[in-house]
C-alpha cells in the first residue's frame, strides 16, 4: 500500500512539474529508486539467510575438534604409550601404541583393573601403573622363565599378573621344575634387607657364591610390586603430614622414582634412529663391568670420595659430558627395566658425578635396601642429602617434578630412618674402560 501511495504521488508530480523532460527524468529516478531499494532489500535479506546458513556449517564443523584433539608429544604421551603396550601385551586390547588414551585404552585398562580386583575406573592409580609396567618388564626380562610361569598359572599372559601379585603378597606359587644346580632362588620380602641365602651343597674345591650381582640378587621389580601392593591397602601413598613409618615411604618413593627413570629413559631412546630395544639393552649391559668398581665402593667408602673417583674415570673416558649423560639417563632405564643393578647403578653415578645431584636420590635409596650393594643406611643419608639439598637449592627436580611436597616428605622420612656410622675403606678404585654412547643429536 505504501508503495502504490508513493507511484501516485509521483505521477501526481510529473504533472505538475514543468517540462516534460525533466518531469520524466524526476520519475524515471524515483521509480528506479523504489525498484533499487526493493533490489536491495532483496540482497540484505539474502545476504543475512546466507551468514546464517555459514553460521549453521561452521558450528556443525567445529564439533569434532574437540572429539579428536589428540595431546601433544609428551613425557605423559609416552607413559601412555607404554601402559598402551603393557595391556597389550598381558591381552587387555589397547589398540595401537600410540600414546592417546581414547576409548579402546580406557576399556583395555578397565578390564585390567576388574582382572585385578581393583575399581574399573578405565584411569590408572599410580600403584596400579607401578605394577602393570613394572609387570611387563618383569615379564619381558625373564625369557623361559616368563613361558614356564604362563604355562604354570593358564590364562596365558594375564595369569602372569596373579602370579606376580601372589608372589609380592606371600602366597605359595605353584610346584616348578628344579632349577639348575647354578641358579638359587630368591624372595624379596618388602622391608627385607639381605635376603637369606639357600643351603645349596657345593662339589670340592668350587667356592659359592649366593651374593652374586648383575641379575641374581634381589628383584627390584618384584619389591616394588609388594610395595605398591601395600600402598594400595593404604589407599595412596604416605605424604609428610601421615609419615609414621620412615622406612616404608622412602620405599614409596624409591619405586616412584624407578617409574620415572624408566619413562625418561624410553622417551629418549624413542629419539635414537636404527636402534632396536635389542641393541639398547645390549650395549647398556657395558655399565656393568666398566663401573663395578665403583658400585662396589658405595657400601665402602663415603659420598665425596665416590663422585671423585668417578669424575676421575668421566676424564679418562674421552666422552664428553653431555654425551655421556644421556648415554646414563638411556642406560639408567634400560637398567631397572631388565633389573640389572649394576647397570642401574653405574648409569646413577655418572648422572650424579656430571653435576646431576638429583640423581644421587637413587645411590641413597640402593643403600638403604641393599639392592646392588650391601646395606649401608648411614652412608645413604648423606646421599639423600646431596639429593635433597640440590632440589631445594634450585636444581631441577627429576622425579615426580609436579610434587611440591616430595622433597620435605624425603627430609623427614630420611632424618628419621637415620643408622649406624660405619667406617669408610680405604680400598684404591680404578676405572674400568669401556661404555656403550648413543648419539642424541
Amino acid at each position: 500500500m505504501v508503495s502504490k501511495r508513493i507511484l501516485i504521488l509521483a505521477l501526481a508530480a510529473s504533472v505538475a512539474l514543468p517540462g516534460g523532460r525533466a518531469a520524466a527524468d524526476f520519475a524515471d529516478g524515483l521509480v528506479g529508486g523504489i525498484v533499487g531499494g526493493a533490489v536491495s532489500g532483496i540482497i540484505v535479506n539474502e545476504s543475512a539467510k546466507a551468514r546464517e546458513r555459514k553460521r549453521s556449517t561452521t558450528v556443525t564443523r567445529s564439533t569434532p575438534k574437540r572429539t579428536y584433539r589428540a595431546p601433544s608429544n609428551s613425557v605423559a604421551r609416552q607413559q601412555v604409550r607404554e601402559e598402551q603396550t603393557a595391556l597389550n601385551y598381558f591381552g587387555f586390547p589397547a589398540g595401537s601404541p600410540d600414546g592417546v588414551r581414547g576409548r579402546n585404552t580406557r576399556n583395555a585398562t578397565s578390564q585390567f583393573q576388574a582382572h585385578m580386583g581393583y575399581p574399573a575406573t578405565g584411569y590408572l592409580a599410580e600403584y596400579e601403573r607401578q605394577f602393570l609396567i613394572s609387570s611387563y618388564y618383569r615379564a619381558q626380562s625373564s625369557g623361559a622363565v616368563t613361558a614356564q610361569l604362563v604355562a604354570q598359572r593358564g590364562q596365558g599372559t594375564r595369569g602372569l599378573l596373579h602370579a606376580y601379585r601372589d608372589e609380592a603378597a606371600g602366597v605359595p606359587a605353584y610346584t616348578a621344575a628344579p632349577a639348575p644346580a647354578a641358579q638359587t632362588q630368591r624372595t624379596s620380602p618388602v622391608m627385607a634387607a639381605v635376603p637369606e641365602a639357600a643351603k645349596v651343597p657345593q662339589s670340592a674345591g668350587a667356592l659359592p657364591n649366593f651374593m652374586a650381582s648383575g641379575g641374581d640378587g634381589p628383584s627390584l621389580a618384584s619389591h616394588c610390586n609388594q610395595v605398591s601392593l601395600i600402598t594400595n591397602s593404604n589407599g595412596g601413598f604416605v605424604t609428610e603430614a601421615s609419615l609414621s613409618d620412615a622406612r616404608f615411604a622412602l620405599n614409596e618413593q624409591f619405586c616412584l622414582a624407578r617409574t620415572y627413570a624408566i619413562a625418561e629413559g624410553e622417551t629418549m631412546a624413542a629419539s635414537l634412529n636404527g636402534v632396536t630395544p635389542e641393541q639398547l639393552e645390549e650395549q647398556c649391559r657395558a655399565f656393568g663391568p666398566a663401573m663395578r668398581d665403583y658400585v662396589s665402593a658405595l657400601s665402602l667408602s663415603e659420598r665425596s670420595d665416590v663422585i671423585q673417583d668417578v669424575r676421575g674415570f668421566v676424564l679418562q673416558s674421552g666422552q664428553s659430558p653431555a654425551q655421556l649423560a644421556g648415554t646414563a639417563k638411556i642406560c639408567l632405564s634400560v637398567g631397572y627395566r631388565i633389573d640389572n643393578m649394576n647397570v642401574a647403578l653405574g648409569s646413577g653415578l655418572l648422572l650424579t658425578a656430571l653435576g646431576e645431584e638429583a640423581y644421587g636420590e637413587l645411590m641413597g635409596h640402593h643403600l638403604n635396601e641393599g639392592f646392588g650393594t650391601t646395606r649401608r643406611a648411614d652412608l645413604a643419608v648423606t646421599w639423600y642429602e646431596g639429593a635433597v639439598n640440590a632440589v631445594e637449592n634450585g636444581a631441577q627436580a627429576v622425579f615426580a617434578p609436579g610434587d611440591s611436597s616430595r622433597n620435605a616428605l624425603l627430609r623427614k622420612a630420611v632424618f628419621q630412618s637415620r643408622g649406624a656410622n660405619a667406617a669408610p675403606s680405604q680400598e684404591t678404585v680404578q676405572p674400568a674402560s669401556t661404555l656403550p654412547t648413543f648419539s642424541l643429536d
